[in-house]
């Protein structure tokens, strides 16, 4: 693989990670126990009334899944970035070939060719 297309990809993967990070931050605090572990803030309303405090414990479920979604997709291109520090970016965990440029493009945190991940 070219280092050109590594080095494009390689920005891809930094702005997708950096644009992660942000949107957890918003809502969760980074916890390093377990390493990539981040939790969703619990909201802390003791003056509110019981509606705010009720609407405020809703929300929180309802972010418990996303947090797990973005820390899943934050987890793959952290993994990428460290492939791509180790020499072993675009090579498929299963079958060892090379992936194709086209699957890296679309996705660039891939870990397995298109034949591998079917």
């Amino acid at each position: 693989m070219n280092s050109k297309l590594i080095e494009e990809l390689k920005e891809k993967l930094e702005t997708e990670k950096n644009s992660l990070e942000k949107e957890l931050e918003s809502f969760a605090k980074k916890d390093d126990s377990p390493k990539g572990d981040w939790e969703t803030k619990y909201p802390n309303r003791e003056n509110g009334n019981m509606e705010e405090e009720a609407d405020e414990v809703q929300e929180y479920g309802n972010l418990l899944p996303v947090e797990y979604s973005l820390e899943l997709k934050l987890k793959e291109v952290n993994s990428a970035l460290e492939r791509m520090k180790n020499g072993t970016y675009g090579i498929c965990d299963n079958c060892g070939k090379e992936i194709d440029e086209k699957r890296l493009r679309a996705c660039p945190e891939a870990k397995t060719c298109l034949k591998c991940s079917e």
